[in-house]
């Protein structure tokens, strides 16, 4: 068997299997280049410090070689931990979080204020330009009241909203420019109310209104698992809506496969659900022939 070749630059050792990576990423990098990736970044990713810089640096990389990254975040853990301290119970129903009067403004300046802001300095140290954005700016996203449908029915979800509309200018004005949005999702009702919206849903019409090439999904597991846990790799989505009748996909789960079946039916070529507990998980996604998560497409 051939010996491999190594070399070495001071204390750092080069193999082929270096450049066979790099070489791996052209055709992807040429095939995404001047295209807008949405990519929804949440769950343990954020939290974990070696992860999100590792996420900040696959962000800056991306805009670097000629993509358009558009990042929408959650904050769901920062929230609950912040509305605990105020005394404030966090009650959940259909995976999403029910939003009142007294925690609205809180969850505003969480997502809006500290989670938003935290991101786009991560991003900058690492030597990209980022614009922190929420929804209510520019009137970005214009929000309505979730009516609970089915056996949620009778809950009131006060001020959890979903997305009504989305006005895509400021976030192409950026596009076309070197900086990066980063949107929290928070948006405004025509009643003038603030709405808290599940950044899933948010991420989702925003690939649709976008026209994203990709949207990536950062979650903290492996993807889509089947009945018996094993890891989904590709699935369309008439086969995620039996997953969903038949009860294998609920709770939490349940907004990020509905955005990705609404993302795919308006023209997103494929959503991935992916795992951000992985290092570099955007880059081992987006520019390598395996990939990594759960893939699902309209057909």
């Amino acid at each position: 068997m051939k010996k491999e070749e190594v070399i070495y630059r001071g204390d750092n050792k080069i193999t082929p299997i270096t450049a066979k990576i790099l070489i791996e990423a052209l055709p992807y990098i040429q095939q995404l280049s001047g295209k807008v990736i949405v990519i929804k970044f949440g769950g343990h990713a954020m939290t974990d410090e070696t992860l999100k810089n590792n996420f900040a640096r696959d962000v800056v990389l991306l805009k670097q070689v000629g993509l358009h990254p558009v990042i929408v975040h959650g904050g769901g853990p920062q929230i609950t931990s912040y509305l605990k301290k105020l005394g404030i119970d966090s009650e959940f129903a259909n995976g999403m979080r029910i939003t009142d009067s007294e925690s609205i403004h809180p969850i505003e300046m969480v997502l809006g204020g500290l989670i938003n802001k935290e991101i786009v300095s991560c991003i900058s140290s690492h030597g990209g330009k980022a614009v922190g954005l929420s929804g209510k700016d520019g009137g970005l996203i214009r929000a309505k009241k979730v009516i609970g449908e089915g056996k949620f029915k009778n809950i009131d979800f006060k001020n959890t909203g979903t997305v009504q509309s989305i006005d895509p200018e400021v976030v192409s004005l950026l596009d076309g420019s070197p900086f990066i949005p980063v949107i929290a999702p928070i948006g405004i009702g025509d009643d003038g109310a603030t709405y808290n919206i599940n950044a899933d849903l948010v991420a989702g019409k925003i690939a649709y209104i976008l026209q994203a090439r990709k949207y990536l999904m950062l979650t903290n597991t492996a993807g889509i698992l089947d009945s018996d846990g094993n890891l989904i790799k590709s699935i369309n989505a008439l086969k995620v809506k039996e997953l969903i009748k038949n009860g294998v996909i609920s709770d939490g789960m349940l907004p990020k496969v509905e955005s990705a079946l609404e993302a795919v039916a308006s023209g997103v070529e494929h959503v991935q659900i992916i795992d951000g507990t992985v290092d570099h998980s955007v880059l081992l996604e987006l520019f390598t022939d395996a990939g990594i998560g759960t893939m699902i497409r309209r057909k």
